[in-house]
């Protein structure tokens, strides 16, 4: 997965894939419209004022493609945006080459360090009141720093590995060439072999309490576990929000696999995992149980745990939606700003649908909050 994804030459985010609409391969709440963004602004600054309205204002964008929600949250106007210095990680050189056409970035030295000198031979301090200022980083900035990491559909992308129940213990479902003697591009299969005892370990914490019938399958979230010490790094205080397929592991068992790990392929369900490395993006649902032991793990405590729709509500979307319903009809339907609140309200529709975008769950965890 790793390989597949964000290989530099060959990866499937190095090539450019990834969310939009026209030309892209899935959306997500980001692509849907702008209301997303001008919540996410509304949510940076209450988190801002809980941290004591801080100046500067960290907030990394972490996965964030071509840059569309940070355009969305500056537009929006937050109250924080004269503290905000906005950092865009993303590992594709050609998505954060496409950031750079919409979004004016400054050298990173600039946004995340130390601004002018007081005195001279005095250490430099930084400007208050400057922001809102943009860089783009292809790995999460050193810390510590007070302010917010944000991870929209990030944690799905994660490598991770998959683990069989077996009579007794575990197996692991590892990638193995295919036995195809007259191809000159092999393909790749499953090979099944007894988990080793770290695996198998995790695998045991993952489905404590569980019933996890033999023969199903789950995925333990070794590089989200990963990630998430390295977010928790950048923060001296702040909130890590993750919002991301996820479900109880006991789900995700009676799904099965073809029901929790995916590929997407121009806004369609894209072919087997092991088909086409590269061409296609892989997801895989992240076990609640794991996501909360790796926070834990990384000194993280649960600030609020929820689904998106209510998310959304608790930001004030309904109050949006009933303005853009009043002024879709109250004017003709011709009128521009008549069609832009008819947006509002379909842009609302699809980010609450419980069927779809509005059941993806909210994780926040705090750092000395």
């Amino acid at each position: 997965m790793e390989a597949a994804l964000y290989d530099p030459a060959a990866g499937f985010f190095a090539r450019a894939g990834g969310a939009g609409r026209a030309g892209a391969d899935f959306v997500t709440s980001v692509e849907i419209g702008s209301l997303f963004g001008a919540l996410l602004a509304r949510a940076l600054d209450a988190w801002w004022d809980r941290l004591g309205g801080p100046d500067p204002f960290l907030v990394v964008d972490a996965g964030a493609g071509r840059g569309q929600l940070a355009r969305d949250v500056l537009r929006a106007g937050p109250r924080c945006a004269g503290a905000l210095r906005y950092v865009l990680v993303e590992r594709s050189a050609g998505l954060r080459a496409a950031q750079a056409e919409h979004l004016p970035l400054e050298p990173a030295e600039l946004v995340l360090g130390p601004a002018v000198p007081p005195e001279p031979d005095e250490e430099p301090v930084a400007v208050p009141g400057s922001g809102p200022v943009v860089t783009a980083l292809a790995e999460l900035p050193a810390g510590p720093a007070v302010g917010v990491v944000v991870a929209n559909e990030l944690a799905d992308n994660l490598p991770f590995r998959i683990v069989e129940r077996a009579t007794g213990g575990w197996s692991e479902v590892r990638v193995g060439l295919a036995a195809a003697p007259s191809s000159r591009h092999p393909s790749f299969a499953e090979v099944i072999l007894p988990a080793e005892d770290g695996l198998a370990a995790a695998a045991d914490r993952l489905a404590q309490g569980s019933a996890i019938p033999a023969g199903a399958r789950l995925p333990v979230p070794t590089g989200l576990a990963a990630w998430l010490r390295d977010a928790a790094a950048v923060l001296r205080r702040g909130v890590i929000a993750v919002v991301d397929y996820a479900a109880p592991v006991e789900d995700l068992a009676a799904r099965g696999q073809d029901g929790w790990l995916r590929t997407y392929r121009a806004q369609h369900r894209g072919g087997p995992p092991l088909e086409g490395p590269g061409t296609q993006d892989i997801t895989g649902d992240v076990p609640l149980e794991g996501l909360h032991r790796a926070a834990a793990a990384a000194g993280l405590s649960v600030l609020g745990e929820t689904t998106q729709a209510e998310w959304l509500r608790s930001l004030g979307v309904d109050d949006v939606v009933a303005g853009a319903r009043a002024a879709w009809h109250g004017r003709e339907t011709t009128d521009l700003a008549a069609i832009a609140a008819r947006s509002r309200v379909h842009e609302a529709d699809a980010l609450l649908d419980p069927g779809g975008l509005g059941a993806h769950r909210v994780l926040l965890f705090g750092k000395r909050v």
